[in-house]
């Protein structure tokens, strides 16, 4: 199975992530399967919807020079092809690797059928199939409406009418901000924003309703990334001791036992392997200094709550002369000390 989401691409400024961007890119996906990362749920009454991925004609993304290339091209899309006809039966795909809290997200969507509904719509801050919003857009009513869900209870609509055809491609755009949430339709905003303080951050997916057979094709979602613990231990760090000339937490998640940096002043060291001596920190306890063109490097076990070790912590500091191995670790320890503060388990570093 080929990926179908895109690498994340992170703007940066002093260190800290201002901004992300990820795709769903279903036209990378293969033909017939199940993107992988998502997850086949329903809300409602009903069995769960039939989603795949099918070749569909997609507008080109490369605007005509000479007039005479085709303005549509035969992409792989996501598709809900369920015909089950339960009137209150919402079928969900949810993209399960990521929650957000702000962010626009951009789905080019094509209602392609169905007898009791054509329909197709977004699904954002998703909790679980009880407690969700969403904005969808009816071809027979020509309706594009604004829902909240909540313990299974949906609110009465918000939106407009407006014109949208079946068997064309559409665009729906959706940001939140905080408690503000708006929408765009075809690139004109659709209604006046509205303020929601139900769900402050969840999952984002895809909608339908009973048997209506809806395409989507590449999703974009620009937000702003989850800070974790670990990332927030560094940052407050480096804020009380400036002179810090680097820092770095070492790890091994539930998901990877493969030991590595999970918070760096350096952002792009994220993810490198950990050496042999941050490894033996992690497997031991012990701690480790060197010397090296005016730098003295301190690595020291960051324990939790229970006194076990959850990470390590590599810091780098100017050295002076005579500057003792004792002294440079007693230099070290309040960092870590600071950071020990925050970590009642190991796996709140990932949080």
């Amino acid at each position: 199975m080929r990926a179908c989401v895109g690498v994340v691409v992170a703007a940066w400024l002093a260190g800290h992530a201002l901004a992300a961007e990820k795709w769903f890119q279903f036209s990378q996906c293969t033909v017939g399967q199940l993107p992988k990362g998502f997850s086949n749920l329903v809300a409602g009454e009903g069995p769960l919807g039939e989603w795949t991925i099918v070749l569909d004609e997609v507008p080109s993304l490369m605007p005509s020079i000479t007039g005479k290339a085709p303005v549509t091209m035969q992409r792989p899309v996501l598709a809900q092809v369920s015909r089950d006809r339960t009137d209150e039966r919402f079928p969900l795909l949810i993209y399960q690797e990521e929650s957000f809290s702000d962010f626009r997200l951009r789905v080019p969507f094509k209602i392609v059928g169905g007898e009791v509904e054509q329909i197709a719509g977004v699904v954002f801050r998703f909790v679980d199939p009880r407690n969700f919003y969403y904005v969808r857009a009816s071809a027979p009513s020509g309706t594009l409406y604004f829902f909240k869900v909540v313990d299974g209870v949906r609110s009465p609509p918000i939106g407009v009418r407006t014109n949208v055809a079946a068997g064309v491609w559409h665009t729906l755009e959706v940001e939140c901000q905080g408690t503000q949430i708006r929408v765009w339709f075809n690139g004109t905003e659709a209604f006046p924003a509205l303020q929601d303080r139900s769900f402050a951050s969840g999952k984002v997916g895809f909608w339908t309703k009973s048997d209506a057979v809806s395409y989507f094709g590449d999703t974009q979602i620009v937000y702003k990334p989850r800070e974790t613990l670990a990332a927030v231990l560094v940052r407050e760090a480096y804020q009380k001791y400036k002179r810090l000339r680097g820092l770095k937490i070492y790890a091994a998640s539930t998901n990877d036992p493969q030991p590595r940096i999970i918070a760096s002043l350096d952002p792009s060291e994220i993810g490198q392997p950990a050496p042999k001596e941050e490894q033996d920190v992690l497997a031991r306890g012990t701690m480790y200094c060197g010397k090296s063109r005016g730098e003295v490097v301190v690595t020291l076990p960051l324990r939790d709550v229970n006194g076990t070790v959850a990470a390590a912590v590599r810091v780098v500091m100017s050295s002076f002369p005579g500057q003792t191995e004792q002294q440079a670790v007693a230099r070290a320890l309040p960092v870590v000390r600071l950071m020990e503060r925050r970590v009642f388990r190991a796996s709140d570093l990932f949080e």
